[in-house]
């Protein structure tokens, strides 16, 4: 099977394409490498038979069009998106094009390819979205595939936007589609802007370790790598037309993921005192969302998958990653915006 990842040099994306390529699958990565793309995130792949690169925006039709004719794939995974919230804040001009316009295009470009090729039923558009575009819970309660829709920032409404665009591309034209929305992600590779990076690069530095507001915003913490995982069992698997949940089960509060990195700085990379004495906190984000918290009893009860790494083991192996892996991220260190506290125009 032939996938075309978009997004591929980036965070997720570059997960899905190690993991597909190690399976055996032919991947074409389609990538602008933007700000957080980097092809160091595919190096160990990029020279097998089964890997092939375009470096096409996919807010570019005429291009995209090009890329589907040329490779033929046999599957899409969407994956390419503007993510970062507090970008999104400062900027939302490029999360609605990027994310909006941008999914526009690959369904339009994805549709016509499919119908030249006589609407094969096997072929699938997989949209990967993400659990902020149902908006925040309070201290109990669980997202499901069903809860209704509640984005609260620029970033969170053009996901929000996209998946509808997904939806109504299935309904009226017939797209063989599956969506997939995933609670936060870390692990190796992760772009320096976000939170667990950050709590490890600057704690590195010795600089202030910043928490927003009191650090009880509480997330549900999937490892990337169980999250390609799943995403290639719902490409391969999952009922067209359906979304599916995916979730770590590992949900913390941020001040108590914060603490945990320290202590495993500590104990890996020791210094005097401990790392925990740099955490201070900081103005809250504006629109911060309380708690997520995915239910992925469907993904479980329908698709045998549950994730294989809990939050410990998780954060072990991801600053382990981060002390060993120094010339990745100090090179990323000088992309524009990394390291400045961003999302405070509101």
């Amino acid at each position: 099977m032939k996938l075309l990842v978009t997004g591929g040099a980036g965070f997720i994306g570059s997960a899905v394409v190690r993991l597909a390529v190690g399976r055996g699958y032919e991947v074409v990565n389609v990538d602008a490498l933007t700000y957080a793309g980097c092809l160091e995130n595919v190096a160990v792949v990029s020279d097998s038979p089964l890997y092939a690169f375009e470096h096409v925006d996919i807010r570019d039709r005429t291009a995209l069009d090009a890329v589907f004719g040329k490779h033929e794939p046999d599957a899409v995974m969407h994956l390419a998106a503007e993510s970062h919230v507090d970008r999104s804040i400062d900027g939302p001009g490029d999360f609605i094009e990027t994310n909006i316009t941008g999914t526009y295009n690959m369904l339009e470009a994805a549709r016509s390819y499919w119908v030249e090729k006589g609407k094969p039923e096997t072929f699938r558009f997989h949209h990967i979205s993400t659990d902020e575009v149902f908006g925040s819970l309070g201290p109990e309660g669980m997202f499901t595939e069903e809860t209704p829709y509640d984005p609260r920032s620029p970033y969170s409404a053009s996901k929000a936007a996209s998946d509808h665009l997904v939806r109504a591309w299935h309904e009226t034209y017939g797209l063989p589609v599956v969506l997939t929305n995933c609670s936060n992600n870390y692990g190796p590779y992760h772009f320096p802007e976000k939170l667990i990076p950050v709590v490890i690069l600057n704690a590195l530095a010795g600089q202030d370790i910043p928490v927003y507001g009191e650090g009880l915003n509480v997330r549900d913490w999937l490892f990337v790598e169980d999250h390609a995982d799943a995403l290639l069992l719902v490409l391969a698997k999952g009922a067209v037309g359906r979304s599916y949940n995916i979730g770590g089960e590992n949900e913390a509060r941020n001040i108590d993921l914060v603490k945990t990195i320290c202590a495993i700085l500590d104990r890996l990379r020791p210094k005097d005192g401990s790392y925990a004495d740099q955490i201070i906190f900081v103005q809250d984000r504006a629109g911060h969302d309380l708690r997520y918290a995915i239910d992925p009893s469907r993904i479980r009860d329908e698709l045998g998958w549950r994730p294989s790494v809990t939050l410990q083991e998780g954060l072990e192996r991801t600053v382990a990653w981060y002390l060993d892996n120094e010339d990745w991220w100090r090179a990323l260190q000088a992309r524009d915006g990394v390291g400045q506290r961003l999302g405070v125009k509101a």
